[in-house]
């Protein structure tokens, strides 16, 4: 199984990113290995692409992405790395939802397929990442 970031996907999407490739084929890999998994963070983020969610709902089945629900350890897990960074400085009072994504990537002992490692390598050390060099 495979948590999948919405960079990857909006890359996809969009088709607009010099990412769009390198994204398109890592997608091909992991659902190659097994299920793509998505929580509806992800979900909420990826929609305003699409003018409808039955167009959505289409993307994500045709892409074998599976909408899964935040573990409520993920939720605990995303406000201690929020504490944590609020504690090194950062300045958003709202948990961001890198967080909720890492968070539930973590908890499930997913892989996360992202192009945006740096906040997960911070506050989710254990997490294995699928990203760019």
């Amino acid at each position: 199984m495979t948590f999948v970031d919405t960079n990857i996907l909006l890359d996809i999407i969009q088709g607009r990113s010099e990412w769009t490739e390198w994204s398109r084929q890592r997608l091909n890999e992991r659902v190659a290995l097994g299920p793509l998994v998505i929580n509806d963070i992800v979900f909420s983020e990826v929609s305003v692409s699409f003018r409808h969610l039955d167009e959505l709902d289409q993307f994500l089945q045709a892409a074998g992405i599976e909408v899964q629900r935040t573990p409520r350890e993920g939720l605990a897990l995303a406000a201690q790395a929020h504490l944590q960074y609020r504690r090194r400085g950062g300045s958003r009072i709202g948990v961001l939802p890198d967080f909720f994504i890492g968070a539930h990537a973590a908890i499930r002992r997913m892989p996360l397929l992202t192009r945006d490692a740096a906040r997960y390598r911070s506050y989710f050390p254990d997490l294995m990442l699928i990203a760019p060099a």
